[in-house]
């Protein structure tokens, strides 16, 4: 198995994305792509963004490279398209997000950029074309999508991701630090379709484009961790959400009906559910915004600060402590769902029930720090 070579990509990606995003700073300075503070922000100070063009190059490199390596390079033959589909739609998303970071764009276009950035992924054959349903007929069914379904389907699922991750990037570090999560989550489940699959090269390209999309993220949280040198914007946030819809998509065509069998529905559904983990926070998080602002009887667009990032701020989480707290939910769920799918369930259970208990503990804290000075 190509494990090392997975792990130069992501290194690769890692070290280029650091230095690229250097030099995207000074460019997003004299490009006057600044982001002003406003009432609903937590930065008080100017600073720059287009932080995704950096991590796009380190991806665009990190995927370069692993081409050039013995094992996987099989991954982009046999007419594989996921990876220069995934590439192709990463660029599309980016310049959307340099002109919503540079100009700024209303909704809609922004709405427009994201399904043609996902209808890249479809027309260049990138789509779930097969779903395990497990209530059809004795132990499941599978349904097969025509044309129409599958493209349908892949480009709801793609801009919802989107969005989730859009939507949560409020705080320094979160976004980068949540694709990183996910992209070592799905990266691990991959590895795990290649031992199942004996090494098998169609396994290669969403585990290709994990270990590029974690580096990028990697490299470039030392630049955008609290206090933050520069933000990725919507150029990054949303290049993030696209890659996690078109590693799980392409993930979700490698399992053979014989690998695990009918009855076993998390083994089955495992791209789709380990998506639903891992955007799990986030995507409640859109939710629960979405329904507030239609209450309120705005726009659900709107910006507010009222996100999940902001309520953790206001119970008395410090800035870098509301991220960290982010991440251990969603890396509870994550890789709860890739242990599901690789280790005993038993294990797994109790190990993420352990998890939740501790993350809801640290959640907790400051009001527990307070009821206990008040009693004093």
């Amino acid at each position: 198995m190509p494990i090392r070579e997975l792990l130069l990509v992501l290194c690769t990606a890692a070290v280029v994305t650091y230095l690229a995003t250097g030099a995207v700073r000074l460019l997003a300075l004299r490009f006057g792509a600044v982001a002003i503070p406003r009432d609903r922000d937590v930065h008080v100070e100017p600073i720059p963004r287009l932080g995704g063009v950096g991590m796009y190059i380190g991806m665009v490199v990190g995927l370069l490279f692993a081409q050039q390596l013995p094992a996987l390079t099989r991954g982009f033959g046999f007419g594989s398209p996921d990876v220069h589909a995934a590439l192709v739609a990463g660029a599309v998303i980016v310049l959307v997000g340099v002109i919503d970071d540079r100009w700024g764009l209303d909704a809609l276009t922004k709405f427009v950029g994201q399904v043609t950035a996902a209808g890249v992924l479809v027309v260049m054959g990138v789509s779930w074309f097969i779903i395990y349903n497990p209530f059809g007929g004795d132990g499941g069914s599978t349904i097969i999508l025509d044309q129409i379904q599958s493209g349908l389907f892949t480009v709801a699922i793609a801009v919802a991701t989107i969005n989730a991750m859009n939507f949560v990037d409020g705080l320094d570090g979160l976004a980068a630090g949540l694709g990183l999560i996910a992209a070592l989550a799905i990266l691990i489940f991959s590895i795990g379709l290649l031992h199942d699959q004996g090494g098998d090269a169609s396994v290669y390209p969403p585990a290709m484009i994990a270990a590029a999309l974690a580096g990028a993220c990697l490299g470039f949280l030392p630049h955008n961790f609290n206090p933050a040198r520069i933000f990725m914007g919507d150029s990054g946030s949303m290049l993030i959400g696209l890659m996690l819809a078109a590693i799980s998509t392409s993930a979700s065509g490698r399992i053979p009906l014989t690998a695990y069998g009918t009855r076993d529905l998390v083994g089955l559904l495992a791209p789709l559910l380990l998506v639903g983990a891992v955007m799990f926070i986030p995507m409640l998080d859109m939710l629960l915004a979405v329904i507030r602002r239609t209450k309120a009887g705005v726009s659900p667009f709107s910006p507010d600060k009222m996100h999940l990032h902001h309520r953790l701020l206001q119970i008395g989480h410090t800035h870098r402590r509301v991220v960290l707290v982010i991440y251990l939910w969603v890396s509870v769920l994550a890789f709860g769902a890739v242990g599901s799918s690789l280790l005993n369930r038993q294990l797994v259970v109790v190990l993420v029930a352990a998890g939740l208990v501790i993350a809801l503990f640290f959640t907790a804290v400051p009001s527990l720090i307070d009821r206990k000075q008040q009693r004093r």
